[in-house]
């Protein structure tokens, strides 16, 4: 039976029950999931794709979907609303390439509090989303982070510091504290209960609850009045009109609007754009922007609902009240999804008449211009890609645009810790899961030439294209070099290598290439920082290129991130390297501790920070020796 004989019989014998379903590729790894009402009505809707006879009827997305799919699986619910929060979660765990999805949501600016900390932070981030923290947004603008993060240190005051645990390694109380901007808990003159109740309140208001949160300060003046504590009973007071001050910046109010967030929606074939405008209390609180790609071929509904579980799914509140553009009719299902994230009832309707019907409507027509922004921004951004990799083309004579770009840099400080990274650009932008870093083995002493010389020979020694030629060339040219399994992501060759330096370095990964007996399939130039200036192996002299040149940012963008990816691999071994040492110096602390010391805390940043308390946790570190540690540890900083 072939895989596509397989896969048909598989949809064939789905049951006619609700659940979500999974379509995998050869290795196992997701491509799609999907819920439905029915898995055997809906996965039938897919053997036209798999027939062959049919298909131009379904969007391209799905043909290229099941083409790439071996099997599909199937796990059963009892209801429409059980599917819809089980197809979240697996989305979110799986990342399937094929599902509609936020665009560049990684990139987006959120507020985060790190609510699993004794005493949390309010930071600005944008990285991924980790377990344990709080995040509010996505907000529009880091600006308005910013705006947001500085109106809230004038209200509530919260530690600046880094690290899980406040205060800096000199024991000082920082600037934020003699400002009054931090409670000062490296200091002990804050509890733990007090400065959670603070942050509460920076949840309350973060949340949309401004309201619930002047109450809470203006009682907490009345009664430190009600004490005669005055110089208390004015700080709050300060903090109330401060508060205030921020709120009045909100424009737009109406009795009719109450608390609501209303949701406006615009969907093509390029993708979709949701506008939220949040309201609380009668005014427009916020505006939030989001924009999703591989809808083609999903109609409004499906749009929307992936659009709740995303947003509201990793929402710290869900409101009472959604009002939805008339495209998405069914309401049902998605009420019982955010009652099960919100614990209480949920209205979610289409608004008929009045404030909520004219603020929807401007949400409907804020997503319609913001979805065509996005796409005009994007065939630009695209046009402006294009455009650099035709100008290197005609620069460097080459037979077509490099698609592909390799960009090589070395980062050491001395003759200890020397690093290599590998960085890959494909189309103008990067691809992070092609990047690789280089321990330097065979290279003593601080010799750049010669330790671009083992990069290059080591990543195309591994390259599938080179086969026995290039590992029979590269043990004669570089002997000494351990070989090293084979790495999948070094299979394409490519279009261009960009070495980090002047002319010595350029020579170096010449004759790598020539090693490896590749030197005639790719094209290799250097880029030196100081005049920004191209080595070519066929010139002495650098190439004229205007500083505005596309081709020549392009270069740049790469060596720069080919520096930034080597910088932090050489700090993270330095660092790596001074805490074994500190570990080595350690009283009472052999090899069968140290390793037990580094399983528990994961990390050297984590062990250098880690309490007393945590360090006498350790599983088979005696109280004693771990009391010594903590001690020795603070005593050197």
């Amino acid at each position: 039976m072939s895989g596509s004989d397989d896969l048909e019989h598989q949809i064939r014998h789905a049951p006619d029950l609700p659940g979500v379903y999974l379509y995998r590729d050869g290795s196992g790894e997701v491509l799609y999931v999907g819920k439905a009402l029915s898995l055997r009505k809906r996965l039938a809707s897919y053997l036209p794709a798999i027939e062959g006879g049919e298909n131009g009827r379904l969007p391209a997305k799905v043909n290229e979907m099941v083409g790439r799919s071996a099997s599909v699986e199937w796990i059963v619910t009892s209801n429409e609303v059980e599917a819809l929060l089980l197809e979240h979660n697996l989305i979110k765990q799986h990342r399937s390439p094929f599902n509609i999805r936020l665009r560049d949501d990684k990139s987006y600016p959120y507020i985060m509090i790190t609510v699993q900390d004794e005493f949390p932070r309010v930071m600005f981030t944008r990285q991924p989303h980790r377990r344990g923290n709080l995040y509010f947004g996505p907000f529009s603008s880091a600006a308005k982070v910013r705006e947001t993060l500085d109106a809230l240190g004038k209200v509530f005051p919260v530690r600046a510091c880094r690290g899980h645990r406040p205060g800096r390694h000199s024991g000082s109380p920082c600037l934020q504290f003699h400002i009054a901007r931090c409670p000062g808990p490296c200091l002990e003159t804050v509890s733990v209960a007090e400065y959670q109740g603070v942050i509460e309140q920076v949840v309350d208001f973060l949340s949309g609850r401004e309201t619930k949160v002047a109450a809470r300060l203006e009682r907490s003046m009345q009664d430190a009045a009600g004490r005669q504590d005055f110089e208390s009973a004015a700080v709050f007071r300060d903090r109330l009109e401060a508060l205030r001050h921020v709120l009045e910046r909100q424009q737009i109010e109406s009795s009719s609007l109450g608390s609501a967030d209303v949701a406006g929606l615009a969907v093509d074939d390029w993708g979709a754009n949701v506008q939220v405008f949040i309201t609380r209390d009668g005014k427009l609180a916020d505006r939030r922007s989001l924009t999703f790609v591989n809808v083609a071929g999903a109609d409004a509904q499906e749009v929307f609902e992936r659009f709740v579980a995303e947003y509201y799914g990793m929402a710290p509140a869900v409101p009472s009240e959604l009002i939805v553009p008339p495209s998405v009719r069914e309401t049902g299902r998605l009420a019982s999804f955010l009652e099960g994230l919100r614990g209480t009832k949920v209205d979610v309707r289409q608004a008929e008449r009045g404030d909520k019907r004219r603020l929807q409507e401007m949400a409907d027509r804020n997503a319609a211009l913001a979805l065509a922004h996005e796409r005009l921004r994007e065939e630009r951004t695209r046009e402006r890609r294009l455009g650099a990799l035709t100008a290197l083309e005609a620069t460097l004579g080459l037979e077509g645009p490099p698609m592909r770009i390799e960009g090589f840099d070395i980062s050491n400080l001395g003759a200890e810790n020397i690093v290599a990274s590998m960085v890959v650009f494909e189309g103008g932008v990067p691809k992070k899961s092609d990047y690789r870093k280089f321990a330097i083995r065979s290279t003593e002493g601080q010799d750049d030439v010669g330790a671009i010389f083992e990069t290059v020979v080591r990543r195309f020694t591994h390259d599938a294209a080179g086969g026995e030629r290039a590992a029979e060339g590269a043990e004669a040219g570089a002997s000494g070099l351990r070989s090293r399994p084979y790495d999948p992501s070094f299979e394409a060759v490519p279009d261009l290598v960009l070495i980090d330096g002047g002319k010595g370095q350029l020579g170096a990964a010449v004759a790598a290439l020539g090693a490896a007996g590749l030197e005639a399939a790719v094209t290799v130039i250097s880029l030196a920082k100081r005049e920004e200036e191209v080595f070519v192996p066929w010139s002495r002299e650098a190439l004229d290129l205007a500083v505005d040149d596309p081709g020549l940012l392009l270069l740049q963008r790469v060596r720069d991130e080919a520096h930034r990816f080597a910088l932090g691999f050489h700090r993270r071994k330095r660092a790596a390297g001074t805490t074994h040492s500190l570990l080595d110096q350690l009283p009472g602390i052999g090899d069968k501790r140290k390793r037990a010391i580094m399983q528990h805390f994961g990390s050297p940043e984590r062990f250098l920070q880690a309490s007393r308390e945590e360090l006498e946790a350790v599983p088979g570190l005696p109280g004693k020796v771990a009391r010594e540690v903590h001690a020795y540890v603070h005593k050197t900083g």
